[in-house]
């Protein structure tokens, strides 16, 4: 066996370990430089003067006790001792020592799966930079490209370093990815991608923040949010452009790609491996966990689900979809409850009030 040989991974290693994705959109190189959208102008010097360093910026050296990190009171715990109480629950013997462990387990999902969707914008970032025919676009999508590699490398560390063992992608975020990357149609990388998982991701990030005192993980979160929000308000700014040239056939079908990633896919991933690795059957565990959640009224996505829908809503009427083709997506929505969020705050608007990067600064500059 020569040299080369010897330096190829074995087949089942290397297809545990990649994931290889079809892209079907074309590439395109500019010849004009002209920096004519002021907007994305001055949106691409905010993330210039915003860019913050993982390494020295964050303090690396601080003690974290994943117990600690457990919210009790969260609604995943909750119904999980509610589960407890169910007849023939495999949870019924539980000690508060196990339901800790499953805490922790729980966030290292969680975070596991921060990590994996810092990845997949990381590349729908890069695809953009090729694919949308203006410069201050692809500028732009550049310095979110290492916004995402920095995301992706800080959850990764503080994981492996802090926490423990990652979980694998969950099917439905890598579906929702693969989509993104595998279309050929550049304005649905944006949609996909900074309108809706990023409006997603502001739910989480908040979500886990307001949860957590740890300092490490809540300025990590603050700054990482602090990116996402102009990630956000730079598809808003594009696409609402883009998008008063479409015929209405073309919106429709971008209004369709809204109701299938909100209205019509709800599936979330359960997550096996957490029971899996604290020897319980998901078999066994999911009929005590709906028959909790039936028996308490308990909807453990509700307030997370308002939190995504006050951001996605007011973006998605500041891009005139809600309205194209007669209202057909505002009808939709309007069934489902959500156009009460319509005329919340829209991310294009108050992106500059989640720079906790600049707040940081400032306080530090004044002291």
């Amino acid at each position: 066996m020569n040299v080369d040989e010897q330096a190829v991974p074995d087949r089942a290693v290397m297809e545990a370990s990649v994931k290889v994705i079809h892209d079907h959109a074309d590439r395109i190189f500019l010849w004009s430089y002209e920096r004519d959208r002021e907007q994305l102008v001055t949106l691409y010097n905010k993330a210039m003067g915003s860019q913050w360093n993982s390494v020295t910026e964050l303090d690396w050296a601080t003690d974290v006790d994943p117990e600690a990190l457990v919210d009790h009171h969260s609604p995943f715990m909750v119904l999980c001792r509610a589960a407890a109480d169910e007849p023939g629950s495999p949870l019924a013997n539980w000690s508060d020592r196990e339901f800790s462990a499953l805490g922790v387990e729980q966030l290292k999902a969680s975070l596991s799966q921060f990590m994996h969707g810092e990845q997949g914008a990381m590349m729908t970032a890069a695809k953009i930079v090729e694919t949308v025919p203006w410069i201050d676009a692809k500028y732009y999508a550049s310095t979110q490209t290492m916004d995402e590699a920095r995301h992706t490398e800080v959850f990764a560390k503080y994981l492996h370093t802090k926490v423990g063992e990652a979980y694998p992608m969950s099917p439905f975020l890598e579906e929702q990815i693969t989509v993104l990357l595998e279309d050929g149609r550049w304005d649905i990388a944006y949609l996909g991608m900074q309108i809706v998982i990023e409006s997603l991701a502001l739910a989480a990030f908040g979500d886990m923040l307001r949860r957590t005192q740890e300092p490490l993980l809540r300025k990590l979160l603050r700054y990482v949010m602090s990116d996402e929000a102009r990630h956000v308000a730079f598809g808003v700014l594009t696409l609402q452009e883009y998008y008063q040239g479409l015929t209405e056939a073309e919106l429709l079908d971008r209004q369709e790609f809204l109701l299938e990633n909100t209205l019509r896919n709800r599936t979330r991933s359960t997550t096996p491996e957490i029971w899996e690795r604290l020897g319980v059957s998901v078999d066994d565990v999911v009929p005590a966990l709906m028959g909790a959640a039936s028996r308490i009224g308990f909807n453990r996505f509700d307030a997370f689900q308002k939190a995504f829908f006050a951001k996605l809503v007011p973006n998605v009427r500041k891009l005139g979809l809600l309205d194209a083709n007669n209202g057909h997506l505002r009808r939709q929505w309007g069934e489902a409850g959500l156009l009460e969020f319509e005329f919340a705050d829209d991310t294009g608007s108050d992106y500059q009030t989640y720079d906790a990067v600049a707040a940081d600064r400032a306080a530090a500059g004044s002291n």
